[in-house]
């Protein structure tokens, strides 16, 4: 009896581990379902469930359809950010569209900070608290973090232009989900398109899976990418997320060296 509470605190923190990790856009193995232990307690004339009790309930097929409204905000986003002639228009856009989930538990949409005419623009995942309440994007520690890391190679919000491809806290500060961000890609497309960057840095999985396709931040990052923006093929380099660096400060290393070599692109 007494092996039942350790297995159920493994489990549980194997979970929160994996949730941790996602959280900060790596790529985890689905946890396997947990074999069910057999109880002593249970009789063996136990009835076995039924064939039809095996099939999933019409509740379970459902949660796989795309809710309606949510095809619709997707195909609103589409044409509100392609008709939004300038970056102040498309904020506008941004700020009164109706995201959902999204924008029904956010206090703030967050747009951008920094100087859209730098040629650098910073891409990263989807606001924080701390972004939520002040309406900026990378403003809490791994903001600060952020600018120290582009401070050392003399870089500071002069030079950059600052944004997320999620514009909206998720609740509970959770990942932006599929739909979501599909239904986001038209407003950063439409961002990067206005502001038309020389290089664009994407920070964290999240943000290199929605503007490549690609996962896998761990073995990607520091490998250059190209964006299309506009029909120009713009260089693009992954790196970690800096709240990532803030749990793992010995990859800090791999975050220098990926500095130094989009300082190095910018000197080419």
């Amino acid at each position: 009896m007494s092996e039942l509470p350790t297995q159920q605190a493994l489990k549980q923190a194997l979970k929160a581990s994996q949730i941790w990790w996602q959280d900060m856009g790596v790529e985890t193995p689905t946890l396997p379902p947990a074999p069910q232990s057999r109880s002593k307690s249970i009789s063996k004339s136990t009835p076995k469930p039924s064939a039809q009790a095996k099939r999933p309930t019409r509740t379970t097929q459902q949660q796989t359809v795309r809710p309606p409204d949510m095809s619709a905000q997707m195909t609103k986003a589409a044409e509100q950010a392609k008709a939004a002639p300038t970056l102040d228009a498309l904020k506008i856009v941004i700020e009164n569209f109706d995201a959902g989930v999204l924008s029904d538990h956010a206090r703030n949409a967050v747009f951008a900070r920094g100087n859209p005419d730098a040629g650098i623009m910073i891409i990263g995942e989807a606001p924080g608290r701390q972004e939520d309440e002040s309406g900026l994007p990378f403003v809490g520690p791994a903001g600060q973090l952020l600018d120290k890391m582009f401070a050392a190679i003399n870089l500071d919000e002069g030079d950059l232009y600052i944004t997320n491809v999620c514009n909206w806290r998720p609740p509970g500060n959770r990942n932006p989900n599929e739909d979501e961000l599909t239904m986001c890609a038209p407003f950063i497309t439409r961002h990067m398109e206005l502001v038309a960057p020389k290089f664009v840095v994407i920070v964290g999985g999240i943000s290199l899976q929605a503007l490549t396709g690609k996962t896998g931040i761990m073995k990607r990052r520091g490998n250059w990418q190209e964006l299309d923006i506009r029909g120009q093929k713009t260089p693009a380099l992954p790196l970690y997320h800096p709240a990532f660096l803030l749990r793992r400060p010995e990859l800090k290393r791999d975050a220098w060296r990926d500095l130094l070599a989009l300082q190095q692109r910018m000197l080419d």
